[in-house]
């Protein structure tokens, strides 16, 4: 009988980009324009800059670039390309895994296909499998193995070394020994959320390139557990407390999993937007004098007090995980995009005496529904005793409430807004011909001599 590892190697090893449906294709692009937006928005920021500075001490081969321009190694650049898609909190999700894939496969992907000598297919061939693995991983044990570990750096790094393997043209062999090495190294606690620190933004830069190195050393004919997932020490009986282990295999191979996919419309952890949506939704058809608002109730699933219950945030960052700042946000902004958060909003006066009325609570109807639905319930209670009230099951960005590939440009373009016009059409470009080109250089790189990356391999298809 196969392992898992074996059975989701073969996988892996089997497709092939011929035989991915146009419609994936063209979704997995989108995939990949998301998350650059997110890293390009990024890369600037304070927890970034330290990681990049530690890239360039400890140096490494010139293999790959980085999204803040240097040339190291592919492990160095998976782990600060990684991190940098995850800090402004709209990169993708999904709901059943409760991870962001992007953050973890794409960099791992990159840094490979450059490395390698890919093709354009070659890359998107390695992010669908990437998407495929962690996803499935994450539907095992989820939710229990979420309360302490952060799903997008321990499933995530299954994902890396999915995508790596696949870019390096492992055998099955091989592919089920860097699952192994993957799954002995996956880790990330919740715990940094009580202090709003940087350590969230270190879960993915270490999930992408400990994905990497697993796949590199499995290459070489280094070994791992063989069963890494189901063995009696192994990820499932370590690290959740209830799992499903047909989550792996069911329907494996009929449709692709990275179809299932989320993508953030507000700038905050995605555990705050089925109330932001719904209190956006209120304010905008029932325009209300604040003064009128007795009270906000938000009923929600378990979870999300888990993660987000926290009545007065210290931090711009801790702000995005505090429901009762976003939902007060979303009542007095009508909107919660990544401008919306800020040092002003944060001690805002009108915003932190409107946090003091609102109250949350568990839905026991919304709460078993989670996480296959990520729903709330928003009341908000008028001095009049009117109630007005709204319900979700699926946020905006869910497949179920999808936003459109036009609305994914246009979110796109915002976190770029601060480039060069031209460079933001040249990336886009580059995306969405991502197929046609039959290596994929530097990504990261701008114009050269008029000519926009890859033109010249562009022409030749």
């Amino acid at each position: 009988m196969m392992t898992h590892s074996q059975t989701l190697a073969r996988f892996i090893y089997d497709t092939r980009y011929e035989n991915i449906p146009e419609e994936v294709i063209e979704f997995t692009k989108l995939c990949i324009l998301d998350w650059l937006g997110s890293a390009l928005a990024g890369k600037d920021k304070a927890p970034i800059q330290m990681i990049n500075q530690f890239v360039e001490e400890i140096g490494g081969n010139p293999q790959s670039t980085t999204i803040t321009g240097m040339k190291t190694s592919a492990v160095n650049a998976a782990l600060l390309n990684g991190a940098a898609s995850h800090i402004v909190e709209l990169d993708d999700v999904h709901k059943g895994s409760i991870l962001h894939a992007g953050t973890v496969v794409i960099p791992a992907a990159l840094s490979i296909a450059e490395a390698r000598n890919c093709s354009g297919k070659e890359l998107i061939e390695a992010v669908v499998v990437g998407y495929e693995i962690c996803f499935r991983i994450g539907e095992a044990v989820s939710p229990s193995h979420y309360y302490y570990w952060h799903n997008t750096a321990t499933c995530g790094t299954f994902g890396a070394a999915a995508a790596a393997a696949k870019l390096l043209g492992l055998n099955e062999e091989q592919i089920a020994s860097a699952l192994g090495s993957a799954g002995t190294q996956a880790a990330g606690l919740w715990e940094f959320i009580e202090d709003g620190a940087m350590s969230k933004q270190l879960h993915p830069a270490k999930a992408a390139s400990n994905g990497v190195i697993s796949a590199l050393l499995a290459e070489k004919g280094f070994t791992s557990a063989s069963k890494i997932l189901e063995g009696k020490r192994g990820f499932f009986k370590a690290m959740s407390d209830v799992f499903d282990e047909s989550r792996i295999t069911h329907g494996l191979g009929a449709s692709y999993k990275i179809m299932e996919n989320s993508f953030k419309v507000h700038a905050s952890c995605r555990h705050t937007h089925p109330a932001l949506d719904m209190i956006i939704d209120i304010v905008k058809e029932n325009p209300i004098p604040l003064s009128q608002i007795a009270k906000i109730n938000v009923n929600t699933y378990q979870v999300v007090l888990d993660i987000t219950d926290n009545p007065d945030p210290q931090t711009v960052y801790a702000a995005k995980f505090s429901l009762q700042f976003c939902v007060a946000l979303g009542l007095i902004n009508q909107s919660a995009s990544l401008k919306d958060f800020n040092e002003d909003t944060l001690w805002n006066e009108t915003i932190r005496e409107v946090m003091s009325r609102i109250d949350l609570s568990v839905d026991p109807v919304v709460n078993e529904s989670y996480p296959e639905k990520w729903g709330a319930v928003v009341e908000i209670e008028l001095t009049n005793g009117k109630i007005l009230s709204k319900k979700t099951e699926y946020p905006k960005g869910d497949p179920e409430n999808a936003v459109s590939s036009q609305d994914l440009i246009t979110k796109f373009e915002q976190l770029t807004s601060g480039y060069d016009g031209k460079e933001t059409k040249m990336y886009m470009e580059r995306i969405m011909n991502l197929e046609k080109f039959s290596v994929v250089s530097n990504f990261f790189e701008k114009e050269m001599e008029g000519e926009l990356w890859g033109q010249e391999k562009l022409h030749q298809q």
